[in-house]
């Protein structure tokens, strides 16, 4: 066989085998419909664990609940499924805010380093960001 039908087979097989990949959903990004998905995804995951409050992302790709004491439950998209973890303030690294309805969390855990994360609100973001604010920043401000 010549080195050009060989290359020609090669490509043909890797187009062929991504364009089967992308068409049975493999490339579709998982969303949450709404705050029941949300917190029905992380109980499968955390099954005694009850949010009080969620905070969804407006692209649906993640939410944040509140859990007792000072503990957040995260859903996050990661790729067709998707990731949960429960941290606190000792967990998240530093939080910045872009822009007033967004986040951008750096985080301790390296199985989660965290994300940017857009929400409704600027309340919305607010409110996360002093529930997941770094404890170093917070003994800055009682100080």
């Amino acid at each position: 066989m010549s080195l050009p039908v060989l290359v020609i087979l090669v490509v043909v097989g890797i187009a062929a085998i991504v364009l089967a990949v992308h068409l049975t959903g493999g490339t579709r990004r998982a969303v949450l419909a709404d705050e029941a998905a949300a917190r029905h995804r992380f109980a499968l995951d955390y099954p005694g664990e009850h949010p009080t409050a969620i905070w969804l992302t407006r692209n649906r790709d993640a939410a944040f609940l509140k859990l007792d004491g000072d503990r957040t439950g995260i859903v996050q998209s990661f790729g067709s499924r998707f990731l949960t973890r429960v941290v606190t303030a000792a967990d998240v690294k530093r939080i910045d805010r872009p822009s007033p309805g967004e986040l951008a969390i750096a985080s301790l855990d390296f199985t989660w380093r965290g994300g940017r994360y857009e929400f409704d609100s600027p309340e919305e973001a607010g409110r996360l960001a002093e529930r997941l604010a770094p404890a170093v920043a917070a003994q800055g401000r009682s100080a």
